[in-house]
């Protein structure tokens, strides 16, 4: 079974594994190699890509990995999703030991998967987070290697939403409400 990463109560309806409530996992400040695990993390393979969009559930805002938030993410080891790494970055939550001990002997490197090995930890992890469907393991590949993945940053995206990427600024302009 993958060890799984980030699948906490309020994040998600399925039964199974949960890591329990977000705010119990909640630090003041992170590891000090925290950048590097968010690298790590937004590095992983997609293994399963959904079309939505999601907010922090601390907060309510958006935040970068809203859109596709519940995607799942792997390194063959472990499993997330797509949104975990901006609770790490932004709150600090707690990660297990063997997970630090792991990407760290990694050098924060993404590894290649061989899909043979994979393949039954996959199939019995995703019943777990609610993914039965996605059941057996369907790629044709042999490896999956790490490929460069766009991931827009945190000072980015914060950047963006600050400025709200109008070259007209209109985003910040009251608009006149539409007649019924």
């Amino acid at each position: 079974m993958l060890g799984l990463l980030g699948f906490y109560d309020e994040l998600d309806d399925h039964p199974g594994q949960s890591s329990g409530s977000i705010r119990d996992a909640v630090r003041p400040v992170g590891e000090p190699d925290e950048a590097d695990l968010v690298a790590y993390l937004d590095a992983g393979h997609v293994l399963i890509d959904v079309m939505e969009a999601g907010h922090d559930v601390i907060t309510g805002s958006i935040h970068r990995h809203s859109p596709g938030c519940s995607s799942l993410v792997t390194d063959g080891t472990w499993l997330w999703r797509l949104d975990f790494p901006h609770y790490l970055e932004t709150h600090h939550v707690s990660l297990p030991e063997t997970f630090l001990e792991h990407v760290r002997s990694l050098r924060y490197r993404m590894p290649a998967i061989a899909v043979a090995q994979f393949a039954p930890h996959y199939d019995e992890t995703m019943p777990l987070v609610g993914w039965a469907s996605a059941v057996p393991w369907r790629s044709t590949a042999t490896t999956l290697v790490p490929g460069p993945r766009a991931v827009t940053s945190k000072a980015q995206f914060d950047a963006a939403m600050l400025s709200q990427d109008r070259p007209d600024g209109s985003w910040g302009k009251r608009h006149k409400p539409r007649r019924a």
